[in-house]
């Protein structure tokens, strides 16, 4: 940690080791904590379904994925998941208030202005802006179709119990703009990837939302984890099983080798082994199982990554 961070300054399930917040100076901690970049797992979450995209599409035309496109998505990934951040808590900064894990966040804790964070969250959309103009225009097209739903996502909380499902359909947009980078178009393997990874996110958000069950019946916060209540671990169990049944129809829709083929099974089986672990779990231990998806997410993408430059290589 930063010898000039005020320990009160952490939040509770940030990594106080991170190299993020021991450069991060005194003063720009709090636009850090906006943009969740001491906590990175929320950009590798929005950017795994992006590559994986990707590399379906290479491995579709029989080639890996394009590096190029890697890197724009990587960029676009971590600006964007720090925009949507900053929005997010910009709305929800007096339900914050009321939440144990969230009250040190900077707006409710008054460490940063809301004109302040409105300035930082338009600088942040700039940059995703640029990225997203360098793909061709009809993935530009469906990128801003994207933000319809990312800017509904934070008041679903407030007014249904499935906000999981609206973030799904948020999250998992990457997989259809990476086949769209491609191909300037999309095909059912890319929406059958699409559907998989809205699944896997409704699943791990889940298991993430069950860290605030208690705080968030106090303040009136809706979520699945609430929903599902004891029966969480079936519920997760469901989505994960769809998740992994839709991966392997986008697979077979490409025409995936052993190796894409061995990358899904390790996908399918880290879901599994954390359905296994889900009940009774403390909130430390529902952090960590969803922080686990960022492994989830690379095996998969590295299957079929692996799968289409060796096809690229003999062929």
């Amino acid at each position: 940690m930063n010898g000039r961070t005020s320990p009160a300054a952490l939040l509770p399930d940030a990594q106080p080791a991170s190299l993020v917040l021991r450069l991060t100076p005194p003063g720009a901690l709090p636009f850090v904590q906006l943009a969740r970049w001491d906590r990175p797992i929320g950009w590798e979450l929005l950017l795994a379904p992006c590559w994986q995209s990707a590399a379906l599409a290479g491995l579709a035309a029989q080639r890996g994925p394009d590096l190029w496109h890697l890197a724009l998505f990587f960029i676009g990934a971590v600006a964007m998941r720090g925009a949507g951040c900053t929005y997010n808590d910009i709305l929800d900064r007096k339900l914050d208030a009321g939440v144990e894990r969230t009250r040190g966040r900077p707006l409710p804790s008054g460490r940063i202005g809301v004109k302040a964070a409105v300035v930082f969250l338009v600088a942040q959309s700039l940059v995703g802006l640029a990225v997203l103009l360098c793909f061709n225009w009809f993935s530009i097209r469906l990128g801003f179709a994207s933000l319809v739903v990312v800017a509904i996502y934070p008041m679903m909380k407030r007014v249904t119990s499935w906000p999981q499902a609206v973030l799904g359909l948020a999250f998992s947009w990457g997989a259809l703009m990476g086949w769209a980078g491609a191909f300037g178009a999309l095909a059912w393997p890319a929406i059958a990837l699409y559907a998989s990874a809205f699944c896997w996110t409704v699943g791990y958000d889940t298991v993430y939302a069950q860290q605030d069950a208690r705080d968030d019946a106090i303040v009136g916060i809706k979520s699945t984890a609430r929903l599902f209540g004891s029966q969480a671990r079936l519920g997760v169990a469901v989505f994960y099983a769809l998740a992994a049944a839709l991966a392997q129809a986008a697979l077979l829709g490409v025409g995936a080798g052993p190796i894409a083929e061995a990358g899904w099974v390790g996908y399918s089986l880290h879901l599994a082994w954390q359905v296994a672990r889900i009940d009774g779990a403390s909130p430390s231990t529902a952090l960590r199982l969803f922080r686990s998806n960022r492994d989830a997410g690379l095996i998969l993408f590295g299957g079929l990554a692996l799968n289409g430059w060796i096809a690229q290589a003999l062929g």
